[in-house]
């Protein structure tokens, strides 16, 4: 069977979560810069059988688009040119980062590696992850 992929855009960083091959848990991958996210992607691709993405949609508490929605519509719009073959789910991410946060506190991570933006930005992908694989 193949993986799912997660991704939790940022405007500077991406964090990425991918699934097991029976596509039950979530692990955190990596977190990648924003620049770098297309090329990572497509070696990521070509080294790995990746069934679909899911992607971390913002939004507000009454489901309103956040001032980073727009940004992450157009980076769905890529994805969808460069990897055709690749469905794209969409995955309300309100709350992951605080969730993620409390995740590496409760994991006995020290305060300087939480402080580390990257470990945050690929937990939450992994929550986002989690809870895609979870109420499929």
């Amino acid at each position: 069977m193949s993986r799912i992929i997660a991704i939790d855009y940022g405007a500077k960083r991406v964090g990425l979560a991918v699934s097991d091959p029976l596509q039950m848990i979530a692990n955190p991958l990596e977190t990648v810069a924003n620049k770098d996210i297309f090329v990572y992607l497509k070696k990521y691709f070509s080294e790995n059988e990746v069934e679909s993405i899911v992607l971390g949609i913002p939004s507000r508490l009454d489901s309103s688009p956040t001032h980073a929605t727009p940004q992450v519509e157009a980076f769905k719009k890529k994805l969808l040119e460069l990897f055709p073959d690749k469905k794209i789910h969409e995955v309300d991410e309100r709350f992951t980062s605080k969730m993620a946060a409390a995740t590496l506190i409760a994991g006995g991570m020290k305060k300087k590696d939480r402080q580390n933006k990257e470990n945050l930005d690929k937990v939450s992908a992994a929550i986002i992850l989690q809870h895609f694989l979870e109420f499929r």
